[in-house]
């Protein structure tokens, strides 16, 4: 009787042990999907919107985009003064996280770690935007 006891405890342990390793494995896996984030908003009040979709766990696409405080995208007319440029500085500059906004989407899809997407020098609060909403799209994805 005694040998019995022992060995379903032994088969229970032995179970228990799969199941839980089985669950530790996933506990950071993704479910496929699409899904959104947004970050906070800067202090201008400008805030970045994130759209990922995984499919067999991994990063399939991503979109970003940000958006100035009075709802209008950060585009091509962003850094434009009634639709002209007045400042060719401030537009470059402008016009430099725009294509900073496509580069860390794409860069992302590439690496497949958040970690490794590389911010790009005079768009770091694009970076933060991006960051942060994609941090809240995998949450969801969990």
């Amino acid at each position: 009787m005694r040998q019995a006891t022992f060995l379903y405890i032994r088969i229970f342990a032995v179970v228990f042990g799969i199941f839980f390793t089985i669950c530790a494995c996933n506990k950071g896996a993704y479910r496929d999907g699409t899904y959104a984030g947004t970050s906070s908003q800067d202090d201008t009040g400008a805030y970045g919107e994130v759209q990922l979709t995984l499919v067999g766990g991994k990063i399939s696409q991503c979109r970003f985009v940000t958006w100035q405080k009075d709802g209008t995208i950060k585009d091509d007319d962003y850094g434009k003064v009634n639709g002209a440029i007045a400042n060719q500085d401030f537009y470059d500059k402008a016009q430099l996280a725009v294509r900073a906004m496509e580069h860390y989407a794409t860069q992302y899809v590439e690496v497949q770690d958040l970690k490794k997407v590389d911010a790009v020098s005079g768009a770091t609060i694009a970076y933060n935007q991006f960051i942060e909403a994609v941090e809240q799209a995998l949450e969801k994805a969990r």
